[in-house]
């Protein structure tokens, strides 16, 4: 398949980070970095704007498959395996492509940044199997996608785990914006809290 450049950050997540710290130290958790994201058990991997850092180490990611980064950084290539049916649909020998590193790691800082200051005693979570860092407080989900079928940019959500009815909710799990609209932390921050009155009205 030909990899696209949002896939690729999505796929390095999940074959590269979250799949080989699965096998190793049974977490898929993965974090936000001010320089991208990374693991948050051994191995200690991690992806950075332009290339994969293991162990301080550093493999550009440019010509490479996520095969050839992994086989250079000593990791065994691969998803988690029987935790969840989605996923970036990466496989091994696609080419890297991150050529969009601003609008991704962007977002994903811009979300971490807006969670952690909606609700500074949660500790944001970066998911690898739909690439979305996030929280969950009170039965709702709060968090920033880096895009996906339902919003094809990088949105904040609110998600309750009951659906809520009223103008505030336009989709069918919840509640999106793309981050192009709310702009900066505090806006989606604000977002957040918006969505925490309507989901406890």
């Amino acid at each position: 398949m030909t990899t696209s450049s949002s896939n690729s950050w999505h796929g390095l997540a999940e074959l590269l980070l979250a799949g080989p710290q699965y096998r190793r130290s049974g977490t898929i958790r993965l974090r936000v970095t001010p320089a991208g994201f990374a693991t948050v058990a051994a191995p200690d991997v991690q992806a950075e704007a332009d290339a994969l850092v293991v162990e301080g180490r550093r493999i550009p990611y440019a010509g490479q498959t996520f095969a050839e980064l992994a086989a250079a950084a000593g990791l065994d290539v691969g998803a988690p395996e029987g935790l969840y049916k989605d996923g970036s649909g990466a496989s091994a020998d696609d080419p890297v492509v991150t050529t969009d590193a601003e609008v991704v790691l962007g977002g994903l800082a811009i979300g971490d940044a807006a969670l952690r200051r909606f609700a500074p005693d949660q500790t944001p979570v970066l998911w690898p199997e739909h690439f979305d860092v996030g929280i969950s407080l009170d039965e709702v989900n709060y968090g920033v996608s880096t895009g996906d079928s339902a919003v094809s940019e990088p949105y904040a959500y609110v998600g309750p785990w009951t659906p809520r009815e009223g103008g505030f909710w336009n989709m069918s799990f919840g509640a999106a914006r793309p981050l192009r609209e709310l702009g900066d932390a505090a806006a989606v921050a604000a977002f957040f809290a918006e969505g925490r009155a309507a989901a406890a009205g």
